[in-house]
């Protein structure tokens, strides 16, 4: 089978039609690429479904990722795995507190030659960027980011520099277990991140098919299954799928109620809640919901596909009290009961 489906695939980005109509060789095209990409993945990684999925719909949802796991739980080997499936430009920025933001970004050198100074483009510019430990880069470092994120460009020296126009999605890794030469990372910074993934360990059988693999040296770069242009294409197409205005609402009732947590918990509940979503939490759940249906095979929106990750959209946007950390009250938990209160339509 060819490794670039797109030369498959009749009902590209540019020659698709202008109205919100998903056809029948895109809906088939966007399963046969998202079966390559998942099987790829898994050639090369061992459990981590939910990291898998959380990826996958990242990407297909055109957003960003954060990671949250201890060290060594194959953080950086996943997000690596995602790029080649795809042949993408990946950089790897290994975030230490002595980052500059023109470490990232990219600066002006002067040029004694020809006594003009010439901009160098930071790693910054490709279509997966991966922050190792971004919590250890200084809030400056970590703001030179907000601008890449958001707007899609960087300014050095006062001209305006675009990012990647296919695709590009940064990959933001931390440890929440170490604090020491740490940065928190602030609201701004964590709320332009699609989602938030929680790595956990892998089970005894599936750490020992780890070790298998290693010792039989088949965990080895194999040619990409996918091209840039297809995850252009697939990003296209996610954003065709249909989510009606009662889920639309459903998504809206969610996110008001993390910002009045008393009026849809209980007392003991509520007080722990210090700040709700913003906005941008509706818009996740709307753009990582359309991926999830896209995923499961579906050209329409339902109720449990916006359920399905609402940790992962929420877990970094409500902000808890400090007796909440004393009480031992995860944000989880928070998240399961305000979901839970929301009448599904």
């Amino acid at each position: 089978m060819d490794s670039n489906i797109n030369n498959t695939n009749p009902n590209t980005r540019q020659n698709a039609d202008n109205k919100n109509v998903i056809t029948k060789e895109q809906f088939e095209y966007a399963q046969e690429a998202i079966t390559r990409l998942s099987d790829y993945y898994d050639a090369k990684m061992v459990g981590q479904r939910n990291l898998k999925f959380a990826l996958v719909a990242a990407i297909l949802a055109d957003g960003h990722v954060l990671l949250e796991s201890v060290p060594g739980l194959a953080k950086t080997t996943a997000a690596k795995t995602i790029a080649d499936a795809v042949d993408g430009k990946f950089s790897r920025i290994q975030c230490t507190p002595d980052l500059l933001p023109s470490d990232i970004i990219g600066t002006q050198i002067y040029n004694q030659s020809t006594g003009k100074f010439e901009t160098t483009l930071g790693p910054v510019f490709a279509n997966f960027v991966l922050l190792d430990e971004v919590n250890r880069s200084s809030a400056k470092t970590q703001s030179a980011m907000l601008e890449a994120m958001q707007e899609r460009q960087v300014t050095i020296g006062g001209v305006t520099y675009r990012m990647p126009d296919d695709v590009f999605i940064v990959i933001a890794t931390q440890n929440p277990i170490e604090q020491e030469g740490t940065y928190l990372l602030s609201e701004a910074q964590t709320d332009r991140f699609l989602i938030k993934e929680r790595i956990t360990y892998p089970t005894p059988d599936e750490e020992t098919e780890i070790l298998n693999r290693i010792e039989s040296g088949v965990i080895t770069k194999t040619p990409a299954v996918l091209s840039i242009k297809d995850i252009d294409n697939l990003q296209a197409l996610t954003e065709k799928i249909y989510i009606d205005s009662a889920v639309k609402k459903y998504i809206s009732f969610i996110t008001n109620a993390t910002r009045h947590a008393e009026k849809v918990l209980p007392a003991e509940l509520s007080r722990y809640v210090r700040l709700g979503a913003s906005p941008r939490a509706a818009i996740a759940f709307m753009k990582i919901s359309k991926a999830v249906a896209l995923i499961n095979g579906r050209t329409y929106v339902t109720p449990d596909d916006v359920k399905l990750l609402a940790h992962q959209v929420l877990r970094h946007r409500i902000e808890l009290s400090y007796s909440a950390v004393a009480d031992g009250v995860e944000v989880e938990t928070i998240i399961d009961r305000i979901v839970g209160s929301i009448q599904t339509p």
